[in-house]
């Protein structure tokens, strides 16, 4: 049985240390072993729409419970590392999920507020904390705030953003580490949320042909950047590729690597 007060403590010296935290998100055994198997990688993050996707489902809850808590246990005893979960808005009762995902082996977590009062996203975060406590473990919740992320592409950027750090400090007081904001990745607006929660203090999304590269990103202060549903698109971009080539009379990549 793994040492989860231990894993729980090196993940959240992970997000405090000056070194950005790095995580290329998983979806499956095969996909966790790999990217812990890879230099440099000291923490993994499961991607709730990539596992939705490999069992047919939509993002956004439509996944069971049960099923999904299925595959980030298999994760997470595969694997030597912490292991952080996203719990989409957790189901309906994030303290519970939160509960059943620790007995799992997770020692993090991602919880979306959805845009909801923020006196009811406060008490769901103190919730997941409180299901940490009570395991004996100082779980590592990556509060993430969707108002920007489901906004109009006409709204006005500034009010967003304030409201984004109007919310991610009431987190942070509630005893959250990080704030993530998806949404942002212009350089300018990173800044001005690094600003209003502080140095270390904010986890942000890479998006492919968008996003600062992540050395640009330690530099602005942001604590954490993680990569969501891309790495498997990644994956299945290869995939269709290397199909492509085959069935239009080639050969298989020349650089394909034992990885499984």
């Amino acid at each position: 049985m793994p040492d989860l007060s231990g894993r729980a403590r090196t993940l959240l010296d992970l997000h405090t240390a000056p070194e950005i935290l790095v995580l290329a998100n998983v979806w499956d055994v095969v996909s966790a072993r790999v990217v812990a198997a890879t230099d440099g990688v000291r923490a993994l993050a499961t991607a709730s729409h990539s596992i939705a996707a490999t069992f047919g489902y939509e993002d956004g809850e439509h996944i069971p419970l049960d099923l999904h808590l299925d595959m980030v246990e298999r994760i997470a005893a595969a694997v030597d590392l912490p292991v952080t979960m996203d719990m989409e808005a957790g189901y309906g009762d994030p303290g519970g999920t939160a509960r059943r995902a620790i007995a799992a082996g997770v020692v993090g977590g991602n919880l979306e507020d959805g845009g909801r009062p923020l006196d009811e996203a406060v008490a769901a975060v103190e919730a997941v904390l409180a299901a940490g406590r009570d395991a004996g473990l100082a779980f590592v919740l990556n509060a993430r705030t969707d108002v920007v992320l489901h906004a109009g592409p006409d709204t006005e950027r500034g009010p967003l953003l304030a409201e984004a750090v109007r919310r991610g400090r009431a987190y942070l007081d509630a005893g959250a580490p990080v704030v993530f904001v998806p949404g942002v990745v212009d350089r300018d607006e990173i800044a001005a949320l690094v600003d209003g929660l502080g140095r270390g203090r904010l986890s942000v999304l890479a998006v492919p042909r968008a996003t600062p590269p992540v050395r640009d990103l330690q530099e602005l202060g942001v604590a954490r950047v993680s990569t969501g549903p891309f790495p498997q698109r990644v994956a299945l971009t290869a995939l269709q590729d290397c199909t492509a080539e085959l069935v239009a009379g080639g050969v298989l990549p020349a650089d394909t690597r034992r990885l499984s």
